[in-house]
């Protein structure tokens, strides 16, 4: 009999003012369990970025997803949520049979798809796609702080920190500032 393949599916960014909202799908091989995963907020730095690699060899399949700023701004931050996970589905070098979703909502996809409420703690699956969305993204913040690092992106991660905030207010918003957000919104006047 052909084995079941469980995409599980998971988002960061959501909330912070700046930078992209990135989604990672995991088909994990159910022969070879990976101990450790979680939730990826509850888990230290350290302990994500040694699980990534893990992952990545253990898997059968995953691939990460992306909106940028602009189609946030454009499409709202759910509807580019949405699309970074389908862009993640998408990426995948094999087809899944039934998708996880964390959260209480769920894009469209091919295939059966079940939106899970703290699924990200209690599905290997979406906690592997937590884990390989946040290192990803958490990694492309850093990398960010080098263009504009009076912003300390590479401490928040883009979200509205006192720091960023203030921040913000000194020196404007940026092209990786999301405009529609209001505190972005109130700086640039729009």
């Amino acid at each position: 009999m052909e084995q079941l393949l469980v995409a599980g599916v998971d988002e960061v960014g959501r909330g912070p003012l700046a930078g992209p909202v990135v989604a990672a799908a995991v088909i994990l091989d159910p022969a070879r369990p990976i101990e450790g995963l979680r939730d990826s907020k509850k888990l230290s730095e350290k302990k994500r970025e040694a699980l990534v690699p893990i992952i990545q060899e253990h898997a059968i399949a995953w691939a990460l997803g992306r909106a940028e700023v602009e189609e946030i701004d454009t499409i709202n931050i759910l509807q580019a949520s949405f699309l970074a996970m389908q862009r993640a589905v998408a990426a995948l070098t094999v087809t899944a049979h039934k998708i996880l979703v964390d959260g209480n909502h769920a894009p469209e996809f091919h295939c059966p798809t079940e939106a899970i409420i703290g699924g990200d703690d209690s599905e290997a699956c979406i906690s592997a796609a937590s884990i390989i969305a946040k290192v990803h993204r958490d990694n492309e913040m850093r990398e960010l702080h080098e263009l504009y690092p009076e912003y300390g992106l590479a401490n928040h991660k883009g979200y509205g920190t006192k720091a960023h905030l203030a921040a913000l207010a000194e020196f404007g918003a940026t092209p990786i500032h999301r405009k529609s957000f209001a505190p972005v919104r109130r700086v640039v006047g729009v």
